[in-house]
């Protein structure tokens, strides 16, 4: 039995166990499991591991994209240059980091974005932000983050004012924010500022429309919610845990 699964803590929102467990019985593959495997701290990797010799894979996610990094004894180049890793091959007691995160998240924003949206505003700086930032980069989109506290490299939610959002038409969430079952929260940015103009991309996929998503769509803005990145980068997790 080949055995797959996700680190993470908590892991009461996850997408993973249920997609993989779908997709093997639809293709018949009785060889295959995939479960949770709720951590408390990242050093308990190693414990997993001895505990489930029939590890081929994992996901990574929230808290430990970043974290997980010392444990692997290998990278791919889209994990260096992000520096957050959510797939784990393991083969040979060897484990490889990949960020499908990144194909993932580009393959989705890209359908709906427009030549206007030419800035962004990156909504929290966990791993998932790292890859976001990674693909905006890519497509010559320029960014700032947003998180509680201003520093140099970002704004805070109160700095947020009506001629920033005009500037910045592209709007991603990278936090759990409004993520079931916390679903009446929302990122605290200025709403009354958002147009038609806008496009919101939210990384949260449970509930299908969270808070962040609704309001968007209330100002007419183009809106996008997690799940087909997560589709995605959960075919390209099993690419290279079948491939490789």
């Amino acid at each position: 039995m080949r055995l797959f699964g996700l680190i993470g803590f908590p892991l009461s929102h996850s997408f993973s166990k249920k997609y993989f467990t779908e997709k093997f019985e639809k293709e018949g593959r009785n060889d295959c499991r995939y479960e949770l495997f709720p951590i408390e701290t990242i050093d308990g990797i190693k414990k997993l591991l001895d505990q489930h010799p029939a590890l081929c894979g994992l996901n990574v996610t929230i808290p430990y994209k970043e974290q997980v990094l010392p444990y692997l004894d290998e990278t791919d180049d889209i994990v260096k240059k992000i520096k957050a890793c959510n797939c784990i091959h393991i083969k040979n007691n060897r484990l490889t980091g990949y960020n499908t995160d990144a194909g993932g998240f580009e393959r989705s924003l890209k359908p709906q974005l427009k030549p206007r949206h030419k800035t962004a505003l990156i909504l929290g700086t966990g791993g998932a932000a790292k890859a976001v930032e990674f693909v905006l980069r890519k497509l010559g989109i320029g960014f700032k983050y947003v998180s509680r506290k201003p520093s140099i490299n970002n704004y805070s939610y109160d700095q947020l004012t009506p001629a920033i959002m005009a500037d910045h038409l592209l709007i991603i969430n990278t936090t759990p924010l409004g993520m079931y079952p916390a679903i009446h929260e929302a990122p605290p940015i200025p709403y009354d500022a958002l147009t038609s103009n806008h496009y919101l991309f939210d990384l949260v996929y449970n509930p299908e429309k969270s808070l962040f998503l609704k309001k968007g769509e209330e100002r007419g803005s183009i809106i996008k919610n997690g799940y087909e990145m997560l589709v995605i980068q959960a075919e390209e997790s099993w690419r290279i845990w079948n491939d490789l």
